[in-house]
């Protein structure tokens, strides 16, 4: 059974995230970027210093930044390679602020993960930590089936790099369809993550909106807010989004292995928690 669990990380806005985290000039364009907050959380959540970080479709680098940041080894990969030049800077960027060193950036797809040249890689990642990453020349609903597909492809990629106990957490911009009404994303993520052999633990709901006390302050742009009130005119009940939903995985014996932990009875009086970490 996968456990739910709510991220505070829309404190501050998109923009002030990227200037706190000394992040370069336009990272900004990367619009499918995982949120330093966001990437902060989940290696925070997931990992211990000196693990290894990979992100392998890493954009601008924000996750590679904020893993040198917290004392992680990073490791990304740019498919696209208008990415890997913004990417390589804020990596150095972060190194020159005094960062953990030991990160670098791929000019190369995920394949090359089942190449010899990522043989010293296998059983070592402690979390991969990537984004789904759509394409925007097709319909809403081609593009996330197209995306999910190339993520299943990367996900198999990556699982013989997984140590054991590792995770994998998946980060997915809300996406609607023409009517309004958003698209199911969690269903086509399991898929995918299935067909690499991982089994989902955890569906997190990072928030992109500001928490005060019980209220939530959605940081919306004036057009996201314009496009609900009109679809809540025509009767289409809408909402601007105010998160980010994050999928992770384990490695299917080690999901077995922590649920079968977690049944284990409590030992002089204390809870087992087994394989269980908090986020």
């Amino acid at each position: 059974m996968m456990q739910l669990s709510v991220w505070p990380t829309g404190q501050r806005d998109p923009l002030a995230q990227l200037r706190d985290a000394g992040c370069v000039p336009g990272t900004e364009t990367d619009a499918e970027r995982i949120p330093p907050a966001v990437a902060a959380h989940a290696i925070a959540a997931y990992t211990s210093p000196g693990d290894l970080v990979l992100d392998p479709d890493c954009g601008a680098g924000t996750v590679l930044a904020e893993a040198l940041r917290a004392g992680r080894h990073a490791l990304g990969l740019a498919p696209a390679g208008r990415w890997w030049k913004l990417a390589r800077a804020n990596v150095t960027a972060a190194k020159a602020a005094g960062a953990w060193p030991d990160g670098s950036v791929l000019d190369a797809r995920p394949k090359v993960l089942a190449t010899v040249r990522a043989a010293g890689l296998l059983g070592r990642v402690a979390l991969v930590l990537t984004s789904l990453r759509t394409m925007p020349d097709l319909t809403t609903t081609q593009t996330v089936e197209a995306a999910t597909s190339e993520l299943a492809v990367t996900l198999l990629h990556c699982e013989p790099l997984l140590r054991s106990g590792g995770y994998v957490a998946v980060v997915a911009h809300p996406r609607r369809r023409v009517d309004g009404s958003l698209l199911d994303l969690i269903t086509p993520l399991i898929a995918a993550g299935a067909s690499a052999g991982l089994v989902p633990v955890e569906r997190c709901i990072a928030l992109t909106a500001e928490l005060r006390g019980s209220r939530l302050v959605t940081r919306a742009s004036l057009a996201e807010r314009r496009a609900a009130a009109r679809a809540n005119v025509t009767g289409i009940p809408n909402a601007v989004v105010a998160h980010l939903e994050v999928l992770v995985f384990q490695l299917a014996h080690d999901a077995e292995l922590a649920a079968a932990e977690a049944l284990r009875p409590s030992v002089h009086g204390l809870e087992n928690l087994g394989w269980r970490r908090s986020a």
